[in-house]
């Protein structure tokens, strides 16, 4: 009977682009209930809800700047090997070779 009754619902956020199916039961409300709970709980969902909340936090910095904080001279270790053992090096100036 299942495979015979057109039961099978697809879930699209369009916002994010997350999908969810299902055609586990013969009955389309419960598939419809399924299909968007798998939507909801989908990585591509969670990642652009994430994304959402940031914004209306007012939390978004570009890329560039979270770039350029991760790269402050106070977060980077510098070692060089010498002798088969790792120094540290106190020269971070990374544009010479």
């Amino acid at each position: 009977k299942r495979n015979k009754t057109e039961s099978k619902v697809r879930c699209t956020h369009r916002a994010s682009g997350a999908v969810g199916e299902s055609d586990e039961t013969r009955f389309q409300p419960q598939n419809r209930k399924k299909a968007f709970l798998k939507m909801a709980e989908s990585n591509t969902f969670k990642a652009w809800h994430k994304i959402e909340i940031a914004k209306r936090m007012g939390d978004t910095i570009s890329i560039e700047e979270k770039v350029d904080r991760a790269m402050d001279d106070r977060n980077i270790k510098i070692e060089v090997k010498e002798d088969g053992k790792w120094v540290p090096t106190k020269n971070l100036d990374l544009d010479k070779e």
